[in-house]
């Protein structure tokens, strides 16, 4: 049997998603902002938690129809095949989002919602009381243009909660983005990978587990393992798969320095529980003193944005600061996602390539450098003031 799945994602991160669903296997059928919608076998429940990098959650889809006015959303919703997934003693707590629709009110579809399933659950089960007892299942509704969607939540935890974080920095960065951002700058075994503001470590691990080819949810749980609809061994076969595709001969290399050394603890200790210790190497260092010995090598990072941790004085000196350092690390190349919009005159270089992108509610620019620099670049180039607002963002 075949179902419909939905992947939600951080606004930006649909493309490099949608890619993870193709390279498992399933057929995508649409893809709109924060969301990708796909569809597979009952075991896609269970091989999509474990593997997707991007996906913030995963959601089985009940079904899709108008909903203009509440009595359309509650005999929508009513005409689903609830009891398929929902018993007479489990709950199901309902919850969702409405944009851009004459439906509004979120409490108003929540209690629409709630009244039009146990509806349906009555009918079929005969009774006029449910104690909710048992399996939850948690309901969502998604409604876009008057159009529903009703969904049921198969991951329970958001899946960038991989478990190897219990302890993190002032201002961590979502497991699920720094995945992305390692995606795009294509590590590889024969180049050094390091992010020299690591932080609580996330981009570093991240890059390890793409590269030894590690499931970011091997080592969780999710929801609908308590699903009787999702019998225990395709749990198991998914895990085995997992556990056997993990490549522990990778001699991928991966720097991960920051100048706090309570980061660098902190990292050290998650990169234990991800696993990935073999490849990670965390170390004190000044982002502003890192040498190449030699070597090629590519730098992502993830710095104070002026938000939480920096002042935006302190944070202005500092990208200027960077752009000086990271002139001399050869033809190594750089990538840096940042919210401030004048990071580039700041940093005294135009990128190469600039990706729009959510770090959480915070919209930011994933700046590529990855072509050689110039040495007419500079203040030559700055002297003719550059017209910045002229880009083309690359938006996939």
């Amino acid at each position: 049997m075949e179902y419909t799945y939905v992947a939600t994602c951080l606004f930006g991160l649909e493309h490099s998603l949608g890619e993870e669903i193709d390279a498992l296997g399933y057929k995508r059928i649409q893809t709109i902002d924060g969301r990708v919608i796909f569809k597979g076998g009952i075991e896609a429940a269970a091989r999509c938690n474990l593997w997707l990098r991007c996906a913030e959650r995963l959601f089985v889809m009940l079904g899709e129809f108008h909903a203009d006015s509440f009595e359309a959303l509650f005999e929508g919703t009513k005409r689903l095949p609830w009891e398929e997934w929902i018993g007479k003693n489990d709950a199901f707590p309902v919850k969702g989002h409405a944009i851009k629709s004459r439906l509004y009110s979120i409490p108003d579809c929540q209690s629409i919602v709630k009244k039009a399933i146990v509806e349906r659950l009555k009918a079929k089960y005969g009774v006029s009381w449910f104690d909710e007892s048992g399996t939850v299942y948690s309901v969502e509704f998604f409604i876009l243009n008057d159009s529903a969607m009703l969904l049921i939540d198969l991951s329970g935890t958001a899946l960038h909660k991989r478990g190897y974080r219990p302890v993190a920095n002032m201002a961590p960065l979502r497991e699920t983005l720094a995945s992305c951002l390692v995606k795009i700058a294509r590590p590889r075994e024969d180049v050094l990978f390091w992010d020299p503001m690591c932080g609580s470590g996330t981009i570093a691990i991240e890059a390890a587990m793409q590269m030894a080819n590690i499931a970011p949810g091997l080592r969780r749980s999710f929801v609908a393992e308590t699903f009787v609809q999702i019998p225990k061994s395709v749990w198991l076969s998914a895990r085995e798969e997992a556990n056997d595709l993990i490549k522990n001969d990778s001699a991928f290399e991966a720097y991960a320095s920051d100048i706090d050394p309570e980061c660098v603890e902190i990292t050290k200790a998650n990169c234990t529980r991800a696993g990935v210790s073999k490849w990670v190497k965390a170390f004190n260092r000044n982002a502003l003193e890192i040498k190449t010995g030699g070597r090629r090598g590519t730098v992502v990072c993830n710095p104070p944005y002026g938000e939480r941790l920096f002042s935006m004085e302190e944070t202005e000196a500092l990208y200027r600061a960077m752009g000086k350092h990271f002139a001399t690390l050869d033809a190594w190349q750089i990538y840096i996602l940042t919210s401030h919009e004048g990071f580039e005159r700041l940093y005294g270089r135009r990128a190469d390539k600039v990706r729009k992108l959510y770090n959480g509610m915070i919209p930011c620019h994933f700046y590529q450098y990855f072509k050689k620099r110039d040495d007419s670049f500079g203040k030559g180039n700055f002297a003719k003031k550059p017209d910045f607002k002229k880009k083309t963002w690359d938006k996939k």
